[in-house]
């Protein structure tokens, strides 16, 4: 079997790019300068997951269809899992902090818990912890 670890680029569409970085950078993020420019920016979630914040213009010229608003449509959920219930917490309160807007309600189902957040365009993030035990089965 292959070394190889596969990463994930989530392209997502931004009215300002300079306003959705300062968002994702004080809910703790860094922003990659060497992939990012005046119309993209890299952000780093993780060593295999990077967002890359597209000006819609930018955005537009890898697809032919209709860049959707994503403040009133979904185009997806996107879900972050999170090391402890008080992450969760800890991640959404700053994104709330940052200008997001919670949205939906909070799951609790003891074994899982999660909350989530729409970003300052409306994309939706999910974040949600489950109990490690339960996982392992």
């Amino acid at each position: 079997m292959s070394e190889y670890q596969q990463m994930i680029f989530v392209n997502l569409a931004v009215n300002d790019v300079a306003a959705s970085t300062k968002f994702f950078t004080e809910l703790g993020y860094e922003r990659n300068a060497q992939f990012s420019d005046d119309s993209t920016s890299s952000i780093v979630i993780s060593e295999h997951i990077v967002i890359m914040l597209l000006a819609k213009e930018k955005y537009a010229g890898f697809t032919k269809k209709t860049i959707v608003d994503s403040k009133s449509s979904s185009e997806t959920l996107l879900a972050l899992s999170a090391e402890s219930r008080g992450s969760v917490d800890e991640l959404v309160d700053r994104a709330i902090a940052a200008g997001g807007t919670e949205t939906g309600e909070k799951q609790d189902h003891g074994f899982m818990y999660g909350r989530a957040f729409d970003d300052l365009d409306g994309h939706t993030f999910e974040v949600v912890w489950m109990d490690p035990s339960v996982v392992e089965g």
